[in-house]
């Protein structure tokens, strides 16, 4: 299983979900599972995630690591799940997909969240606002996530 998980500039909420999805599959005890993260845009490629995003991570023990990249068509083939952090990514990615079957593959992560209720399902950009959005992306993130991993398990992916 290889998961991307694809925000707009690859330094605050898809190092998160990346972060995030690989200590839920340490914890539990799941080996095997790629997990990266990408922007659909350029500019902040290799740079390391956001100092905020990473400091609010650590708080709750996770780690950000790697460098912001962007998302390339060769993605569609090499992972199963690309997972957009909100639906301008969603349609970003969509709109590049080399084909349906690469298009099948596109989810928005707050759809794993079952307390999300179908309403907004966007994962609010943290990076001009203050510390309590990195909090409420790793809120998000975090409930998401789970969900994706139960989902996962489920359809026996893992």
């Amino acid at each position: 299983m290889r998961i991307l998980f694809v925000c707009m500039g690859n330094i605050c909420r898809s190092p998160t979900a990346e972060g995030v999805m690989r200590r839920l599959l340490r914890d539990a005890g799941l080996e095997g599972v790629e997990v990266e993260s990408a922007g659909t845009g350029g500019w902040h490629a290799g740079e390391p995630p956001d100092e905020r995003a990473a400091m609010a991570a650590s708080r709750r023990g996770v780690t950000l690591e790697g460098a912001a990249r962007q998302v390339k068509v060769a993605d569609f083939r090499r992972f199963d799940l690309l997972i957009a952090l909100d639906r301008a990514n969603l349609r970003e990615l969509l709109a590049i997909a080399p084909d349906d079957e690469g298009a099948e593959k596109v989810r928005l992560l707050r759809e794993f969240d079952p307390a999300s209720g179908g309403g907004d399902l966007d994962v609010p950009d943290p990076y001009y606002g203050g510390d309590r959005g990195f909090e409420n992306v790793l809120d998000m993130v975090e409930a998401a996530c789970r969900g994706l991993l139960d989902e996962l398990r489920a359809a026996d992916r893992v």
